[in-house]
């Protein structure tokens, strides 16, 4: 088959992105899936705001105000800020240690239809009976008696959409491991990789207790089964252990990430090597074994005992000191740097007093007597979106506009880049910075109204511009978006002009195959090298010109996930439907059987010849 060959018409391209095993489809397919859950969740938080800007207020009835407040935190974390960060890792890492692919295609395939399938099952909740309404934490107490199937919705959807994850969190790992070029060792990795080297481990660890956790719920919600039923001798509290071990671990799941993402960001656009590389690698790896040991500071209140408080204390005021010394490292890369102030890097400068912001209000919470306080009001609301918005979301926007030229082939306009940068950073302020005093004069959250005339009123309507002003900036960036896509100018190699690591080195558009030939990695920062020595090409390389071994497209992840996402609309209506159990055996038998079709069908893939590389003139590397 030629590296050429091209299909054209609809039908052959939509076949194309269903059966994809390509690495860079795939992260097209997850940031484009996870953007449009980014949107739906940031209709949901307008809709709370609108609720909260006067006392009073009856535009939500309370019923449908918890759905939206507990769908909006779900939607944020599992189907937004996780995804659009995966679209990331696959579209960065593999080109980053000089991989033609992740170590298995074909499951990071089945990762992304399993995410798709889990988040659709989980929204159509609101067209068949209710979305879920216990919170996004779905605490047991509350989500073992609510009426209608909105939990079992998000217990099934979770679960679906978890395995994608777990699968995903494996793949990084094991590419990471497995498929670095030669020269690049563990101290040549770029931080981006580095990050989701880290973050795919908590990945490892942290999801096998909520899908414990939401296998109990499911059982307890079907069968009675009475895990978390206090009355029938369960246990309501284990819920939370399960969904906080889980739970604070995600935190750094999706804050690793972004800090690999500015670590690339401070350091591309001060022109010069991160700054205390070593110490930011071990800060990485101390705040992944750390994120394990405080869950229970989301606990304090429960009554675990004056012992249980003081070392998660103690551990949650430990946790500060890596992120302390990144924050140091990326304040001395921009030191003395010939700065660029382009849009990503004004992400970059406005996420570390915001994320700084963040860290300190939760080293605050870590003191158990100032928790008692300030636990259920919105200075926790404050705090934590000030760690997600100020760290996770900024990084995402950030990389939006550092990655797009390398995703598509194209920059995104600076100057719309800037005034989205504007709009959204003053208004993610006005919005939470105002909350931590409504916390401190004792509004409590997951209010849906307020009685007014308690020096409430006006922080609660500044809160509520601000999040349009947030809203304007990502329309902004919405027509950004169109606007280059219809343009479609080529940004060409390099299109940042001082790209430092391998990514940058392939020409444009990168080659389905990434690399003709496996580079050299020669230090860190190998591109600046090669630069700095003359080398028009931009990389050395580890073998000469053979043929290159691909893996074939696959349908069968697809089929896999269709599978467990008819499997559970039958668990779901299980007791009340006849049809329940024959959809449930018909849907895992779906799944069951294109796992065995996968087991005995021997799929080799393909080669691509020497003489077609030697033809290509798409790929220079």
């Amino acid at each position: 088959m030629s590296s050429l060959a091209q299909k054209k018409g609809f039908g052959s391209v939509l076949w194309d992105w269903l059966t994809t095993v390509d690495h860079k489809k795939i992260a097209i397919l997850y940031l484009a899936t996870g953007g449009f859950f980014f949107v739906l969740g940031g209709i949901e938080a307008m809709l709370i705001r609108l609720q909260l800007a006067v006392p009073d207020n009856d535009f939500l009835s309370a019923g449908l105000y918890n759905e939206i407040l507990t769908m909006h935190g779900t939607t944020m974390i599992f189907l937004a800020a996780m995804p659009i960060l995966f679209g990331y890792m696959n579209a960065v890492v593999p080109l980053q240690i000089g991989a033609r692919d992740v170590a298995f295609p074909f499951l990071n395939s089945l990762g992304f239809w399993l995410f798709f399938f889990g988040g659709i099952f989980l929204n159509l909740s609101w067209f068949m009976g209710g979305a879920p309404d216990a919170g996004w934490t779905s605490y047991a107490s509350l989500s073992l008696y609510s009426p209608g199937p909105g939990i079992d919705f998000y217990a099934l959807g979770l679960q679906i959409s978890g395995a994608g994850t777990y699968i995903a969190g494996i793949n990084f790992l094991v590419t990471i491991i497995n498929m670095r070029a030669p020269g690049m060792t563990y101290m040549r990795m770029p931080l981006f990789t580095w990050t989701t080297f880290v973050a795919s481990a908590l990945i490892l660890f942290a999801f096998p207790p909520l899908t414990i956790g939401l296998f109990f719920l499911i059982f307890d919600r079907m069968f009675g089964a009475n895990f978390f039923d206090h009355t029938m001798g369960g246990n309501t509290i284990i819920w939370e252990h399960l969904f906080w071990i889980f739970g604070h671990p995600e935190v750094y799941i999706l804050i690793l990430p972004a800090f690999g993402i500015f670590s690339e960001i401070f350091s591309l656009f001060s022109r010069k090597r991160l700054f205390g590389y070593s110490a930011m690698v071990f800060a990485t790896v101390l705040i992944g074994f750390l994120g394990f040991m405080v869950w229970a500071h989301h606990m304090f209140t429960v009554g675990l005992g004056p012992t249980a408080n003081a070392i998660f204390a103690v551990s949650t005021m430990a946790i500060a000191v890596p992120t302390g010394v990144k924050i140091f490292n990326w304040l001395l890369t921009i030191w003395g740097g010939s700065i660029k102030v382009t849009t990503p890097m004004l992400y970059g400068l406005g996420f570390i007093p915001s994320f700084v912001a963040g860290g300190v209000t939760g080293v605050m919470q870590a003191a158990a007597p100032l928790d008692y306080q300030l636990h259920d009001s919105y200075f926790i609301v404050a705090h934590f979106h000030y760690v997600i918005v100020g760290g996770v979301v900024l990084a995402i926007l950030a990389a939006l506009h550092l990655y797009w030229p390398l995703m598509f082939n194209q920059m995104l306009d600076e100057k719309l880049g800037k005034i989205t940068f504007w709009f959204f950073f003053l208004g993610f302020h006005a919005t939470f910075f105002i909350q931590h005093f409504l916390g401190l004069m004792g509004m409590p959250r997951r209010v849906f109204t307020f009685v007014g005339d308690q020096g409430w009123d006006l922080f609660n309507l500044i809160s509520s511009l601000g999040a349009i002003l947030m809203a304007i900036g990502v329309i902004i960036l919405i027509v950004n978006i169109v606007k280059t896509i219809v343009q479609n100018v080529p940004a060409g190699t390099d299109p940042w002009e001082d790209g430092r690591t391998l990514e940058w080195a392939i020409p444009q558009p990168v080659p389905f195959y990434n690399f003709k030939r496996t580079p050299l990695v020669r230090g860190l920062d190998t591109f600046w090298i090669e630069k700095q020595e003359g080398n028009k090409e931009g990389m050395s390389y580890a073998e000469p010109l053979s043929d290159i071994h691909m893996p074939n497209n696959s349908f069968i992840p697809f089929v896999m996930s269709v599978g467990l996402f008819v499997a559970a609309f039958g668990a779901l209506y299980n007791g009340e439907k006849t049809w329940a159990v024959p959809v449930l055996v018909i849907g895992l038998g779906i799944t069951l059987v294109s796992m065995g079709v996968r087991s005995w069908k021997d799929d080799h893939g393909y080669h691509i010849h020497k003489e077609d590389l030697m033809d290509d003139k798409g790929g220079k590397n």
